[in-house]
Formats: structure tokens, sequence, C-alpha cells
């Protein structure tokens, strides 16, 4: 049987306030009304606040995990006409590579070594070079090191470069805001910092890129961002949504503006992340990424496996940390902040960790 009770410090699905949490037990309402409708259009309208996206942007709401957002902007917003960057620093960058690959629009992969960052250095040799789009994950899940998105929107902007930016992990969790910064598409997901239960992905278009959607013909009916779009007018999706987590949603947003707005919780996140990494900087870890977001800590353990470490918490402390696959698996594990948690949880992780150290096991 799977265990649900533990206390969860992954980066996703993540740990739920009870209001989101009660919605999930509720029977799922029909969903083709004008009161499910008026739901919608709420959530379009928060989500363009709270990503601070430029006038006349839309939002689509697909039933997918973030890697089907992530190939439908690929395959709605680009063509074998592209030339495009994608940056990979991770199993997420590589997704992204993987998706044009598939799709076999030209492109370049800046390759990134575990934990390091992007610099203006990987970037001179691109310029003036007939780039179309570029493709990154603000926040690498898979080593937790957040990208200059500054630096990276300045490039794009010099070189008339179509900006698509995976805000998965990073979205309420950094500092965002798309009109500023000229991102062209961002994308998320219900089961990260939005604290809902797995299975809505969303994206955020501006008009620049609604024309774009507009004019591509990709060869899909599923992912069709044209059929998400026309449906939105009226605040209703072109197949069957996940119509419970949709709702959630939307409780979620309200929660958010009523607290203050997406400001308040990147600040809340970020102090959560603070707090958890000043009261492990005399115990036997090493921060892995060169440039942290306040979403995650990826730890390297000085002197212990990773996953045994992970394995114990679960099975003897009933607390769930994010362990990495492949290469790293025993290398290194993650601890997010996001989701339902507070600084007491970071207390009750802390002093597993020490009781770890006392066993002899850390």
């Amino acid at each position: 049987m799977i265990e649900t009770t533990l206390l969860n410090f992954t980066v996703g699905p993540v740990q739920a306030c009870d209001e989101v949490r009660a919605i999930g037990t509720l029977q799922v309402p029909y969903f083709r009304t004008l009161e499910f409708s008026e739901l919608m259009l709420e959530n379009e309208r928060l989500m363009c606040k709270f990503a601070k996206a430029p006038e006349r942007s839309r939002v689509v709401f697909m039933t997918t995990s973030g890697t089907g957002s992530m190939e439908a902007t690929v395959a709605n917003c680009f063509t074998k006409e592209d030339k495009l960057i994608v940056i990979n620093g991770g199993s997420f960058g590589h997704r992204f590579e993987e998706l044009v690959e598939i799709y076999e629009i030209p492109h370049t992969t800046i390759n990134l070594e575990y934990g390091k960052v992007l610099t203006v250095e990987h970037l001179v040799p691109f310029d003036n070079q007939g780039y179309t789009g570029l493709l990154v994950n603000l926040h690498e899940t898979s080593t937790g090191v957040l990208y200059d998105i500054d630096m990276i929107a300045d490039f794009c902007r010099r070189n008339n470069i179509f900006l698509v930016v995976d805000a998965i992990s990073s979205f309420f969790c950094d500092e965002f805001n798309m009109a500023k910064l000229g991102v062209a598409v961002m994308i998320t997901s219900s089961q990260k910092a939005l604290a809902c239960p797995p299975g809505i992905s969303l994206i955020v278009l501006t008009a620049e890129a609604v024309k774009r959607v507009y004019s591509h013909k990709p060869m899909c009916m599923y992912l069709d961002l044209k059929l998400a779009l026309k449906n939105g007018e009226r605040g209703q999706t072109p197949f069957t949504p996940a119509v419970q987590t949709l709702i959630q949603i939307n409780t979620r947003l309200k929660q958010i503006e009523a607290a203050g707005g997406v400001d308040i919780e990147v600040q809340r996140c970020a102090d959560l992340a603070k707090d958890f990494r000043d009261r492990i900087k005399d115990m036997p870890f090493e921060i892995v990424s060169e440039s942290p977001a306040n979403g995650v800590t990826s730890l390297h353990p000085l002197n212990a496996n990773a996953y045994e470490i992970f394995k114990i918490l679960k099975d003897e402390y009933k607390i769930w940390i994010c362990p990495n696959g492949g290469d790293m698996a025993a290398k290194i594990f993650r601890v997010g902040h996001i989701g339902y948690l507070t600084k007491d949880n970071n207390t009750t992780l802390i002093n597993a960790f020490k009781d770890l150290q006392n066993r002899g096991l850390l």
C-alpha cells in the first residue's frame, strides 16, 4: 500500500492545504456550465496577473503533465523553418532537446555541466547567427539551478528571439515578470508551487505567441493550442479536463491573491529555503547548484549514500525527500521548499538529519 501521510519535501506532487484537499473529496461536477466557465475565466485572469503577463495575453489549461505543455508549445510555436537554441543543464533541459528532435526542428544545444549556471560566455557565439527561438527551463529541477533569466531575456531581445520559459518548478517560487522580460510563452504545472494535485499544466501566451499559434498547423489534435484558445474564449476546454484539479487551482489562486499576491508567495518560499539552508551549514552536506532556486535545495551528502538516506527517511522517519536518478542516485538528493510547508516542518527534517548523524548514518 502506498503511504500518503508522510511529510513531503519533494518537488512535486507537493503537500496541499486543507481547503484544496477537501475539494478532492467531493463529487466531480458537470463542467459544460456557465458556472464552470466563469471559474475558468477567473483562473485565466489570475494567472495572467501573477505571471505579470502583458495585455492581451492568454492562458490555456492542458490536462497533461508539464511535459505535455512543453510538447504543445514546441509543436504549436515552431516549425522546421525555425532555428532554435536549447539550454540543457539537466533532465528537463534534455527533455526540450528530445522534443525539438521529435518535431525535426533545427536547433543547437548548449550543454552545461551538472549544477553549473549559464553564463554570458555561453551565449556570445550565438549573437547575430539567425536563431529564431530559445527554450529554457528557468529552474532546472533535476539540479536545483536557477538560470539568470534577465541575462537570457536581454540576449533574446537583442537578437529578436522568441523566448519560451518552462517555469514549472519556479513559478510562485522565484521572481518572474513576463512583460518586463519579454517572455513569449511561460509553462507551469498544478503539482508544483500551485500545490494542487497533478493533472493540469498551464501555458501563458502573449499576443505575439497567440498569433504564432494561429499561423501554424501542428500535426496533432489533442495538443493543438488553437482548439484550446478558441474554447478558452468562453471559459471552456476542447476536451474533458481534470475538472476537480481546475477547481482546486481556482481555490489556490484566490488564496494567493487574498494573501497579497505573487510577490508575497515568492517571499514565503524564499524564507523557507533560507531557513533550511542556514540550518544545515554545519552538517555534512554540499549544496550542489551554483545558483540555487528558492524551490529546492540540491544536496550532496559527504559521508553517505544519497539514495540510502532517501530510503531511511521514508521508511523510518515518515519523511519524503526527492531522490535523483541515474548516475546521480547515490550522490545527490533534493529537498523541496514548495507546497504547504512551514519552518516547523523544516525543524522536523533537520532533527531527522541530526538523528542520522548520531546513528553514524550521515
